[in-house]
């Protein structure tokens, strides 16, 4: 068995890895995991710590057994100056890699500000060309998830103008997209993410207070399972807290969800590097007797197979 290593990544330069996805780089042949580069240990005024965040990479040459930080994004300007990008989806198809980013203009000191999600486009998923910004329910919108169904493509996020809530919007080409309302109902959540596995969808959602899980037979109808999953902290190295914004990558009968973890954030300064540090951690998940279950103390085998890649 080839068990996943905790922490499995630390950011090298400013330690404030978080909102990770992963995927294959096609022209690379190497798993490649693309965050938002929060600046834990600059001293910030307020929140500006997680603005003015590039999109760091990492990458893997040993099916994920190892990382190394590769550097930025290099993504086209909208504007002049130095801005904010979170929340990176990326995904292969119709013949280029498609990402859809959370944007602020600036580097805000507080919470306070418009919100827009931007798509852009890549052959090689170092070098990106700016398509459009997505015209969805408000200007304070988040936190993309963006699933190829049958007939077109999916789209849910974060509308901080609506109490938080989930929302969900169609398109046929991923340019146009048509706002289909609230997703869920139960409570503001943010980081929404799609997959498909043991013959159901599921949607997992960061409450803040872990991940709530939803269940759906047609990614139109979403129904709240019992419990969440990484609400406790974990017993790994550096996975001592609750896990935030995760995304899943299913590989064959199994899945496993990155997320990230402040270790100290219950216990430090809330202002000091400790309490603002993060680590990603993985974990894998099964679907089962239709229940979503997770595995993240006890050993798991973790092998990233590209072959077993839904994006392949």
């Amino acid at each position: 068995m080839t068990t996943a290593p905790a922490p499995l990544y630390r950011d090298p330069v400013f330690d404030g890895p978080t909102d990770p996805t992963v995927i294959w780089n096609r022209e690379e042949q190497t798993w490649w995991m693309v965050y938002t580069q929060r600046r834990a240990n600059v001293p910030c005024h307020g929140v500006s710590w997680v603005h003015g965040t590039d999109l760091g990479v990492a990458e893997s040459r040993d099916q994920g057994r190892s990382w190394l930080y590769r550097g930025t994004l290099n993504l086209e300007s909208i504007e002049k100056g130095r801005n904010t990008f979170w929340a990176p989806e990326i995904l292969w198809t119709r013949g280029q890699y498609h990402m859809f980013v959370s944007y602020i203009t600036g580097v805000p000191e507080t919470w306070a500000g418009s919100r827009r999600i931007l798509h852009y486009v890549s052959q090689n998923l170092w070098d990106w060309t700016y398509a459009d910004t997505l015209a969805l329910s408000s200007d304070r919108v988040i936190d993309a998830c963006v699933y190829k169904a049958e007939n077109g493509y999916m789209l849910w996020y974060k509308d901080e103008a609506d109490g938080s809530h989930t929302h969900a919007a169609v398109s046929r080409d991923l340019k146009l997209w048509e706002h289909l309302g609230r997703a869920t109902e139960d409570q503001a959540q943010e980081g929404p993410n799609v997959f498909a596995l043991g013959g159901f969808y599921w949607m997992i959602a960061d409450t803040w207070q872990g991940q709530a899980v939803y269940l759906s037979g047609d990614l139109m109808h979403w129904e709240r399972q019992s419990g969440m999953i990484l609400a406790q902290p974990g017993r790994r190295a550096d996975d001592g807290n609750r896990g935030h914004h995760a995304d899943v990558l299913v590989q064959g009968d199994k899945a496993y969800i990155f997320y990230f973890v402040h270790p100290q954030g219950d216990t430090a300064d809330p202002a000091s590097h400790a309490a603002r540090r993060s680590s990603v951690q993985v974990a894998c998940l099964k679907a089962e007797g239709g229940q979503l279950c997770l595995v993240r103390d006890e050993p798991f085998d973790f092998v990233l197979d590209h072959d077993l890649n839904e994006d392949s």
